[in-house]
């Protein structure tokens, strides 16, 4: 554990910065600990519309006291609050999934039982809550030794704690405080403003986003009044990517040429109170244009690979998390037969591995504009078309780098539904620097109530250093079955 002077230091800087969402949310927590223990009432589901609510009572209990009503010009209605019955709902799925990669040398790589269950439920009108957790088997790693010992051992079996967060609601005013997701952004296939999240990166951006999104442990305020909406993030102890192990699958290091190389295990010193993340974006809605801005400063999530090791030495690596800063914006606008969506972000102090030797750590520090611009139309016959341009440019651009300094990019995203019951899509994502795409077509059917089945590959070419070509020997195809309550 660390001393007190430096735990005092560690926590200064923070709270200086974030006084005004700290107190308030103390205050609130310690009205809500000396309210008691809550009534309770038969279980319904939440949010059910069957809830019935006494028209009057004869005395406020002291929660409800605590959210009084208040009209409009902030004076007592004089009208105590009405009887809530507290309120709770089960829901998950669970899911199998198989994997076969047929690149060479060809081998089963996924056998996977992934459940998830969540309970949700309201204490009062103003309080709400989440309960969730997922654990994942991967048997092919009890079957097969085709990947490295610790490989095996980081994929085998995982309990995740997922959402896991009160909510708090008081006028204008939502504040949510515990393991949530915080999306500022969400494009087709790739991520751009969606800085906050970390992903769990080691099936690359292959699942579902609600599954490769991490949630982070945070304080959150939110503020809506009319068509504006101010969201502010405090995160003590960041959630960083989950990348893997040396040898897995899609393990994020690639070099021009195969040569030998190891690894340290990763250092995640950074993730401290110190070292704490913090953002707020704001959003107004003006004529029908959706548009936000944001600033978020973190620890990044993504790790940089720092050579440890001397230039006459072999290769040693590490991944760390630096220091970032990235502010940036959104837009959406319903064109009336189509959706324009854009995104925007500027990124600060972002470290990029070179490929010469006399770079320190073997990295420079390379500034980036990233933005991605989209159209989405819905066609006749339950058909949906989603086209997207994104590129990413390097400021004071370093030649050495694994990137052209305009780095361009498009994806076409096509879906469809047909026979009630049957769904089909198909994603590619193509590098108009080279010759680089990740391909991703899929089918599925919901053969029963609650019951889907799908098949689909997903096929990478490119350079070994590129986003895409560095998964060039990974190609697979799958199926997933998934039973949902």
């Amino acid at each position: 554990m660390r001393d007190d002077a430096a735990f005092s230091s560690a926590m200064k800087w923070p709270t200086q910065k974030l006084r005004s969402l700290l107190l308030p949310c103390l205050a609130l927590w310690s009205s809500i600990a000396a309210c008691g223990s809550l009534a309770g009432g038969p279980r319904t589901p939440v949010f059910s519309p069957d809830v019935v609510f006494a028209t009057h009572v004869a005395q406020a209990t002291a929660l409800d006291d605590l959210f009084e009503d208040v009209d409009d010009d902030g004076a007592d209605t004089g009208f105590p609050q009405r009887m809530f019955q507290q309120t709770a709902s089960w829901r998950g799925f669970s899911q199998l999934e198989f994997a076969y990669t047929y690149a060479e040398p060809a081998h089963a790589s996924k056998l996977r039982l992934r459940s998830e269950l969540s309970n949700l439920g309201q204490l009062s009108p103003n309080i709400k809550w989440k309960l969730s957790a997922r654990i994942d088997y991967d048997a092919i790693h009890d079957i097969s030794d085709f990947y490295p010992r610790p490989v095996r051992r980081d994929h085998r079996f995982e309990l995740f704690l997922r959402e896991n967060y009160l909510d708090i609601s008081v006028k204008d005013f939502d504040i949510r405080v515990g393991r949530q997701h915080i999306i500022w952004g969400e494009m087709v296939g790739l991520f751009f403003a969606d800085v906050v999240s970390a992903r769990d990166m080691r099936e690359f951006v292959l699942p579902d986003f609600d599954i490769l999104r991490i949630p982070q442990w945070a304080i959150r305020t939110e503020y809506s009044k009319h068509d504006f909406h101010a969201d502010l993030v405090w995160i003590p102890f960041a959630s960083l990517d989950e990348i893997g192990r040396p040898g897995a699958q899609f393990y994020p290091f690639a070099l021009p040429e195969p040569v030998p190389v190891r690894f340290l295990g990763g250092d995640r010193s950074g993730r401290n109170l110190a070292n704490s993340n913090y953002g707020i974006r704001l959003s107004q809605l003006i004529r029908g244009w959706d548009i936000s801005a944001f600033y978020y400063h973190s620890l990044d999530a993504s790790p940089t690979f720092h050579r440890v090791s001397q230039p006459d030495e072999p290769l040693l690596f590490q991944a760390r998390h630096g220091q970032i800063d990235q502010a940036g914006g959104t837009l959406t606008k319903d064109l009336g037969g189509a959706v324009l969506k854009a995104e925007f972000v500027y990124t600060h102090g972002r470290r990029f591995n070179v490929t010469r030797m006399t770079a320190p750590d073997g990295l420079v520090r390379q500034d980036t504009i990233d933005y991605a611009l989209g159209l989405d139309f819905p066609l006749p016959r339950d058909v949906r078309l989603n086209l997207q341009f994104f590129q990413r440019v390097f400021l004071g651009y370093d030649r050495d780098i694994f990137a052209d300094k305009y780095e361009n990019g498009a994806s076409v995203f096509l879906q469809a539904s047909f026979w009630r019951d049957f769904d089909a899509q198909v994603l590619l994502i193509q590098s108009l620097n080279r010759s680089e795409r990740m391909l991703r077509p899929r089918l599925g059917w919901n053969f029963a109530r609650n019951w889907h089945l799908a098949v689909g590959a997903d096929i990478f070419d490119g350079p070994p250093t590129g986003l895409f070509g560095r998964f060039a020997n990974n190609d697979r195809v799958y199926t997933e079955v998934r039973f949902s309550f």
